[in-house]
């Protein structure tokens, strides 16, 4: 909206058509987000303290006495989330964009299936939907917003290609590129979900990775940086880090409330929904394979109830105290404040990693893609910096 209207408005000036570019918006994105989330905030808390609070329900008699603490605190708390990440997008996302509808899909249908899922929580003695109905409806959001993302990126040339994080090797996917991204939008999904157990841990984690994806995206778009740093060219994917900013600005605007101790819980209602847009960002860069070490500890969470389910029907005895992981590390006698903070540095070193990497196989990427010789004919050599040419920094 506010694009199309500084479109209109601009008229030759050059100040207001440089607000129409990627990273203001971006930028403004995250600023309007996390004011708007500070705003709501308190006004939600206080509507969700009188309908929804969450009692403590675990499998773990001293995880439920640990927490006992949070008995009864205000849930679904990523309505207030959704809501501003939702409103920064509208306004400052370009809605011609063929990315913005299957990221809408996701935050909108994720965002009612949280919904849902926490309503039968907290209306009945049972923990939430079952394992197989939330699996269906994250596979239908997933799927839905797979074909989109099929559509709009099957006639690029990069669009269907996975890369091989440091192997220098990448695989046309073809129509497995809807099956796959499908698993990565619901991992993503789920194991923000399984995260998010302590004050402050998944939102803060979820900012590093959003960072990082963030910046993968738009290197996706931009001519100049893909070249340089070797990744798949992805035409207008760099709008969608507008959606990152959008993001990240609502998850510092939700921690404003959910540091410990935590007004407000984020509930399904929001973990599920940012979960499967960061699996969508990665899709959309095509960087599916390094999701998993920028998303290091959302992988090892959801890794730890694997493990600890399949070890306990293997031997019948527990691989770790608890699960998920942070769960493991409370009943070994760490406080939740030195949890949380060391998983969020353990969060942003995954996010610095991930995106370090990326040079150690970006050229033979490009080989593989028969585009070696191209490169070295263009002024993006891999020892020159994009910054250094003019046309790279324009849009």
């Amino acid at each position: 909206m506010l694009l199309w209207l500084l479109h209109h408005l601009s008229n030759g000036s050059a100040a207001l058509a440089a607000w129409e570019k990627i990273t203001p918006r971006a930028a403004l994105a995250a600023g309007l987000s996390f004011v708007a989330a500070v705003l709501l905030g308190p006004w939600c808390i206080a509507w969700l303290r009188r309908r929804f609070r969450e009692p403590i329900k675990s499998d773990s008699a001293e995880i439920a006495r640990l927490h006992q603490a949070k008995n009864a605190t205000p849930t679904m708390g990523g309505l207030f989330l959704a809501a501003a990440l939702l409103t920064a997008v509208l306004l400052l996302g370009d809605w011609r964009n063929g990315f913005f509808a299957p990221a809408l899909v996701v935050l909108i249908g994720m965002t009612l299936l949280g919904m849902i899922d926490d309503l039968v929580k907290l209306r009945s003695a049972a923990k939430g939907l079952s394992v197989r109905g939330k699996l269906a409806g994250q596979l239908v959001i997933a799927g839905l917003a797979a074909w989109l993302l099929y559509e709009q990126q099957a006639g690029t040339p990069d669009g269907l290609r996975l890369q091989v994080p440091l192997a220098g090797v990448s695989v046309s996917l073809g129509l497995w590129f809807i099956p796959l991204a499908v698993a990565v939008m619901v991992g993503a999904s789920n194991a923000v979900n399984l995260t998010d157990g302590l004050d402050g841990l998944a939102g803060g984690c979820l900012i590093a990775a959003t960072v990082a994806i963030g910046a993968l995206v738009y290197a996706a778009g931009h001519a100049g940086w893909a070249a340089y740093l070797g990744v798949a060219r992805i035409p207008q994917a760099g709008e969608m880090t507008v959606l990152a900013g959008a993001m990240i600005g609502a998850s510092l605007g939700f921690l404003w409330f959910n540091c410990h101790p935590a007004q407000v819980f984020m509930g399904n209602t929001g973990s599920l929904p940012l979960g499967g847009l960061l699996g969508l960002l990665a899709v959309v860069a095509r960087q599916e394979l390094l999701l998993i070490v920028i998303a290091g500890v959302f992988v090892a969470e959801a890794a730890s109830v694997l493990l600890q389910v399949g070890y306990y029907k293997w031997t019948h005895r527990r691989l770790f105290r608890c699960a998920p992981l942070h769960h493991h590390f409370q009943l070994l006698g760490w406080s939740e404040n030195k949890i949380v903070v060391r998983f969020w540095i353990a969060a942003a070193l995954c996010a610095l990693v991930g995106v370090a990497s990326l040079k150690f196989s970006g050229a033979e990427f490009q080989e593989s893609r028969g585009e070696a010789s191209v490169v070295q004919k263009t002024d993006f050599g891999p020892l020159r910096s994009p910054l250094s040419s003019v046309p790279c920094l324009k849009r």
